[in-house]
């Protein structure tokens, strides 16, 4: 290892301390107060929903699958060839957000297989940026729609203007795409000279390029696998709540699940450890759980997700490394990633 490359190693490792602190604040808050014998003394009320937990994280991923799948051009490949080169691609990228800091999965999906799926890696880039927004602007809806009483005036507006943009933005974006980039070119030209405004109209092409390439038809049915991706999320949490016989209402899942997922948005450790869990002892609690069952029903679910999502995709990053003789370590292929996006 040389110098430069130790150099850049402590940086990185710097660059996550503050991520670390931020998530060992969340979950000192989310715990504080709940005595250990509090958290032991959770048990599965009802067993049979450890099937539903199971189905449903199951149908979710292969749904996510199956989308990246369609936005990712084929080429001559077969159809079965090319869902399984995305599929391992995908699952192996998520994988390595839940244990790596700085989302390098994306990165990694971006850049380091580029060659597996026969694309450039602003191509790639383009189905990421449409990924997060679809995800989000269900996320969000879920959220106003469930939120209730849980949430201040000032925080309420936020969420429904941030509803209303996104759900304009992305009207647009689905059903105009094509159309928009001609306009969207002359714009940024009469625009000031300035390196963010450039790299901020080059992600609105590759998101515009990317729904071009599905037509309004495809698109929406981008729209509609995101429905019922994050309808198969919400069902996750509603089994796990049956099987631990928790006393909340119906909305306390899709609450739960909507703030969880959103609480990625704040930096902290790999897996937003602390946010998710505040975010889930936050829902349940308003909705009629105890703070300890809340707390560490929170604990539990993410264990879950990361469990799960990480296994699954270690062990599909591992299979076709293990066939090949020479393959390069995966931190040597870490540090070659480049470090700004296309």
């Amino acid at each position: 290892m040389t110098a430069s490359t130790s150099g850049k190693n402590s940086r990185n490792l710097l660059k996550t301390i503050p991520g670390l602190l931020i998530s060992a604040f969340f979950l000192w808050y989310t715990f504080r107060g709940i005595s250990f014998n509090q958290i032991v003394a959770l048990r599965a009320v009802h067993p049979g929903w450890i099937l539903g937990i199971f189905g449903f994280t199951v149908a979710s991923y292969t749904l996510r699958c199956v989308r990246w799948t369609q936005m990712m051009p084929r080429g001559r490949q077969s159809i079965r060839a090319h869902f399984i080169v995305c599929a391992r691609v995908l699952m192996t990228s998520l994988a390595a957000n839940n244990i790596l800091p700085l989302r390098i999965g994306d990165i990694m999906r971006i850049f380091t297989y580029a060659g597996d799926l026969g694309t450039s890696p602003s191509i790639t880039l383009s189905t990421v940026i449409l990924e997060k927004l679809l995800d989000i602007f269900i996320l969000v809806l879920m959220f106003v729609s469930t939120v209730g009483g849980i949430a201040t005036p000032h925080l309420r507006l936020i969420a429904d203007v941030s509803l209303a943009i996104s759900a304009i933005g992305l009207l647009i974006l689905l059903v105009a795409a094509r159309s928009l980039q001609p306009p969207v070119q002359r714009l940024f030209i009469r625009l000031p000279a300035n390196p963010k405004l450039a790299k901020i109209e080059h992600w609105i092409t590759l998101a515009l390029d990317a729904t071009g390439r599905l037509g309004v038809t495809g698109s929406l049915l981008l729209l509609l696998q995101t429905v019922v991706i994050w309808t198969c999320e919400g069902m996750i949490f509603l089994s796990a709540i049956r099987l631990l016989g928790l006393p909340v209402d119906r909305i306390a899942a899709w609450l739960a699940v909507s703030f969880a997922n959103l609480s990625y948005l704040i930096p902290s450790s790999p897996g937003a450890i602390g946010p998710f869990e505040l975010a889930v002892k936050t829902s349940l609690v308003n909705h009629g759980a105890s703070m300890s069952q809340a707390a560490v029903f929170g604990l539990a679910i993410h264990a879950w997700m990361l469990i799960s999502v990480t296994g699954a995709g270690g062990i599909i990053f591992l299979i076709p490394r293990l066939r090949m003789q020479n393959h390069k370590p995966l931190l040597e292929e870490i540090e070659q990633l480049p470090a700004q996006l296309p």
